[in-house]
């Protein structure tokens, strides 16, 4: 499945990204597409610091991107990373029905 000590590492990173309430309710925001980090700041009711940690975490694993217009930094999820994860969690699944 995971040979590579490297992938290893990166989906550790993965998961830790993901492995905050915070985070995954601003991944879960990001599924219907770009947002505004203002309109996340009061989806999200997160003062502006807290956000920009969580955000920033994500942003470091690899989870969203972002692009300046403006004044204001817009999110979005990076569809690459998220099948890498889609592939490894489908992996784990199809070798959890083969061993029992």
């Amino acid at each position: 499945m995971l040979e590579r000590p490297a992938d290893l590492m990166r989906l550790a990173r993965l998961f830790h990204a993901l492995s905050d309430e915070t985070r995954l309710r601003i991944v879960g925001k990001l599924l219907g597409g770009e947002q505004c980090v203002c309109n996340l700041t009061d989806a999200l009711d997160a003062g502006q610091s807290r956000l920009s940690f969580h955000l920033k975490a994500l942003k470091d694993a690899g989870l969203v991107t972002d692009r300046r217009a403006g004044r204001w930094v817009h999110y979005s999820l990076n569809p690459d990373v998220l099948q890498e994860i889609k592939n490894f969690v489908g992996s784990v699944r199809e070798g959890a029905a083969r061993c029992c």
